[in-house]
């Protein structure tokens, strides 16, 4: 037995070369099979072939999102709970239970332009449709009266397919200050005048982020918040209830519908950085014995 392990031993390096060649090989072929193919589209003129390996990428990506369509038309896709996200529902109930308001907000940081801005007004849509369904009021104070306006035609819709017109108030939506700390003493005011049940904190947030936390947490609010600022994120993981960290906000919709072209978009991105996360260990590997594939690949 130790002369069959010593022989393993021995060997594992002549296997490594032999693999080494191989890999070498086929960096040569691909090689050759990009110069042709390169020389090819130059001579007919039809195609770029610099913009080769972006398409092979969007095909991927597209093969991807159409193959879990597929998979989510025929089962169910299983999606990993993320307990921020649970929380929501029962964070709108507890309020409505103790008869106070839910207090919504995105922050100073952004404007209506931002990922992070549309994502929470995304997360608006379902939260003002839980507290219009449960009769629950809605405060939303806001830096920019851009994003006032989306989010009162926003409730007032939620308002409106839950059969609770009246319910809603334009003044819930208002317009604070477009200073940082204007805003921050104006959502705290908010906050310590109507003492909310629930208060959701979505969006790009800077200093004022810890101001606001720590006064909803000092009024007993169950608080849920979430943005992709990781400065921020340590501040809110310590002083709310649950945070969504980094793109848990952006996916929380495909948690919250049901819709099967965004759980499906959600699939198909996970599984390309998987596919980019293994060619990241395994290309510098291939590197190191002299195969080059970084150009070719990436």
């Amino acid at each position: 037995m130790q002369r069959v392990c010593c022989r393993v031993f021995f060997a594992l390096p002549h296997v490594f070369v032999d693999l080494a060649r191989s890999a070498k090989h086929v960096s040569l072929a691909f090689g050759f099979v990009g110069d042709t193919v390169n020389s090819f589209f130059l001579a007919a003129g039809v195609f770029d072939p610099a913009s080769l390996v972006l398409l092979i990428w969007v095909l991927l990506t597209c093969g991807a999102v159409a193959c879990f369509s597929y998979r989510r038309r025929v089962s169910r896709l299983r999606l990993r709970a993320i307990p921020g996200i649970a929380a929501i529902e029962e964070a709108v109930g507890r309020a409505t239970e103790q008869g106070k308001p839910i207090v919504f907000t995105t922050g100073w940081g952004g404007d209506i332009q931002r990922p992070t801005t549309l994502a929470a007004l995304n997360l608006l849509r379902f939260v003002a449709g839980k507290a219009a369904s449960y009769g629950c009021r809605i405060l939303f104070p806001t830096h920019d009266p851009v994003i006032a306006e989306a989010a009162k035609e926003i409730i007032r819709t939620a308002y409106n397919e839950a059969g609770h017109p009246d319910q809603f108030r334009e003044d819930d939506v208002t317009f604070v200050s477009p200073s940082q700390f204007g805003y921050a003493s104006g959502v705290d005011g908010i906050v310590s005048r109507q003492k909310p049940g629930a208060i959701f904190l979505f969006g790009t947030f800077e200093g004022e982020a810890l101001i606001l936390a720590e006064t909803g947490n000092i009024n007993g609010a169950l608080q849920i918040a979430g943005t992709d600022s990781t400065i921020q994120l340590s501040f809110f993981i310590v002083a709310c209830d649950y945070t969504l960290i980094g793109e848990e906000l952006y996916t929380a919709s495909a948690y919250l519908t049901d819709d099967r072209r965004v759980q499906s978009s959600m699939y198909a991105q996970d599984l390309i950085r998987a596919v980019l996360v293994a060619l990241l260990l395994l290309l510098p590997i291939l590197a190191m014995f002299g195969v080059n594939l970084f150009k070719e690949i990436l």
